[in-house]
């Protein structure tokens, strides 16, 4: 677990990258998520020498980042806790929403190629397994309302402060 500005994050790689971000990482979310990523691979956590770097250069790479001078991550990922359009939308908002911008849910869709699939983008943005890295905080209603988002309003809103998008949050 790393603490960071907008609270606990638990970080889990396996051999391939980063597999999952968690926020709000007290003890219980903690071991419910540690619970369910064991089931879905299929093994528990186990100490490797290259799963232990890639946790190392996330929290380095997150450092960065909240405080300011890391504008892209570029630690391994594993995509595989997500699968077809889920998968197609997350790596498209990895590869084409930089830092300081953000997309609108449809503009997302039509991007993969699922015109009218803004509603099923709000889905892919909920059950993404890599937040801030993979950031579905970038992803906002076209109408200019901020959206949805798993971590909580105010961590959406405190990520796009932090990456000019917002004004910073008056307390």
């Amino acid at each position: 677990m790393r603490d960071t500005p907008i609270g606990p994050l638990l970080l889990a790689a396996t051999d391939e990258g980063l597999a999952l971000v968690v926020f709000h990482a007290d003890e219980k979310t903690a071991a419910g998520a540690v619970a369910r990523l064991t089931r879905r691979l299929g093994g528990g956590p186990a100490p490797a020498p290259h799963r232990t770097a890639t946790l190392t250069e996330t929290a380095r790479q997150l450092e960065g980042y909240f405080a300011g001078g890391l504008r892209e991550f570029t630690v391994p990922l594993d995509w595989s806790l997500t699968t077809g359009f889920n998968r197609r939308v997350l790596r498209e908002l990895a590869d084409g929403v930089p830092y300081g911008t953000v997309v609108g849910y449809q503009d997302l869709a039509d991007r993969v190629g699922e015109p009218g699939g803004a509603r099923a983008v709000g889905t892919a943005m909920g059950s993404n397994p890599l937040p801030v890295v993979v950031a579905c905080h970038r992803v906002v209603e076209s109408g200019g309302g901020i959206g949805g988002f798993g971590g909580g309003l105010e961590t959406k809103r405190a990520l796009l402060a932090l990456e000019g998008v917002l004004p910073q949050p008056l307390f």
